[in-house]
């Protein structure tokens, strides 16, 4: 099922020949698919129908795709069950990996791994996380976050659990928050043609358009009612995906699409309530390690869609474009390499970045205990030497000694290392 292919083909299709077809079977299941798919996407509607019968019939076979809510047209006996609406659908195959990692409960563990936490641990978890999630989700793009960038970033995820629903407004109040420059902050959804570009000159650096402007308003209040739906009603990191991604090849603003588009993605999970309120899952640090496989993702859309429009160098960053293809390539899109993605992002996530860190700060902690009951020790000195430990194969450095030599007792050099090994990460 491509809606992608028949909302360019069933329009060139003949009513009357739709019809004959209908009266030879008027219960066939293809025919009352198309002749349903056919007056959605003309605006049409055919006359004279015989008596139709049959059971209901599914768009979307729920054995071969991931489906949403069923909403039934009892004029064609035919329920449309796809992961948006008939003006703008993502489908999500159920590849065998895919249904395995739908069965993980990715999201149960990381709330059950959080119960297990004491209250300090958690806290110290999470402001990592929140941290390294907007360092990371910077760094895609990068950029270095200023502190003041990073301080309203991280107010901005902490925004996820209690957010009002996805609006022009509410959007436009993100991107401005996830943006400094004033000459960037939007005021409303883009009204002029974006594009990416890469390091090569002339036309071919361009290597993606998003929608022309004018299609902008319609894909983007399509999307913004799936986001605001979705993640309660189908598997939330499906919906988070969808979103996450939908959201960056529509490009609504002329900046901070990205980090915005990393943002829903936490946001859709929030929504679901299947994480503790103030939980966030680094899925931008998981992103950034596996940067090349993000850009390949995103390129398996980009690509192709590249292809149908005409791109003529005018001056450094003038381009003439001309959208040569149709609009169905924005509105219907195979998002099941993008949902395959976020499973394993989500997945390293939890159990990489989340349970080393936790890990990391629980050697820390017994190091410091170990050291700090032997040596009377400033504390941020005893920090200093413990990290670089950490950080150096459990070794203090020649470096660190020569630098601490006169501002700590005798032994502490040692007393760090041998608790670095017995506290050592396991293998």
């Amino acid at each position: 099922m491509d809606l992608q292919i028949l909302a360019q083909a069933l329009p060139r299709v003949d009513a009357a020949a739709l019809m004959a077809q209908l009266r030879q079977s008027p219960s066939g299941v293809y025919i009352r698919l198309a002749c349903c798919l056919w007056e959605r996407f003309t605006g049409q509607t055919l006359s004279d129908l015989p008596a139709i019968g049959g059971p209901t019939v599914p768009v979307f076979d729920p054995a071969r795709y991931v489906t949403g809510p069923e909403r039934r047209d009892p004029r064609w006996r035919v329920s449309f069950n796809g992961l948006g609406s008939l003006r703008y659908c993502a489908t999500v195959e159920r590849t065998p990996w895919l249904d395995k990692a739908m069965a993980s409960g990715v999201l149960d563990r990381t709330r059950e791994f959080i119960d297990s936490l004491g209250a300090g641990m958690t806290d110290r978890a999470l402001r990592w996380a929140y941290l390294h999630e907007t360092e990371d989700s910077f760094a895609i793009e990068r950029e270095a976050p200023s502190e003041d960038k990073a301080r309203r970033f991280i107010a901005l995820l902490h925004q996820a659990h209690d957010g009002p629903a996805l609006s022009e407004d509410h959007l436009v109040e993100l991107q401005n928050a996830a943006v400094s420059s004033l000459h960037v902050k939007a005021v409303q959804f883009r009204r002029e043609q974006n594009w990416l570009r890469g390091p090569a000159r002339g036309a071919a650096g361009v290597t993606y358009v998003p929608p022309p402007p004018d299609l902008v308003p319609e894909l983007m209040n399509e999307l913004m009612a799936f986001a605001n739906a979705a993640p309660t009603v189908i598997d939330p990191i499906v919906a988070a995906a969808i979103v996450s991604f939908g959201f960056v090849f529509i490009h609504p603003f002329m900046d901070g699409n990205g980090r915005l588009s990393r943002f829903l993605f936490h946001q859709a999970l929030c929504r679901s309530g299947r994480l503790p309120k103030g939980t966030l899952l680094p899925v931008s640090v998981a992103m950034k390690r596996h940067e090349d496989d993000y850009l390949a993702v995103l390129q398996r859309y980009s690509r192709p869609v590249r292809e149908f429009w005409g791109v003529r160098w005018i001056d450094e960053g003038q381009y003439d474009l001309q959208f040569r293809g149709d609009d169905s390539l924005y509105r219907y899109w195979d998002a099941t390499a993008c949902v395959e993605f976020g499973y394993r992002m989500a997945e390293q996530a939890l159990e990489v970045e989340l349970r080393q860190e936790t890990e990391f700060l629980a050697r820390y902690d017994a190091i410091v205990r170990t050291v700090g009951e032997r040596f009377d020790l400033r504390g941020s000195d005893l920090a200093t030497l413990v990290l670089s430990a950490l950080d150096n194969g459990g070794k203090v450095s020649n470096h660190r000694r020569k630098q601490f030599q006169n501002r700590v007792p005798d032994g502490v050099f040692d007393a760090v290392q041998a608790a670095a090994t017995r506290f050592a990460a396991p293998d």
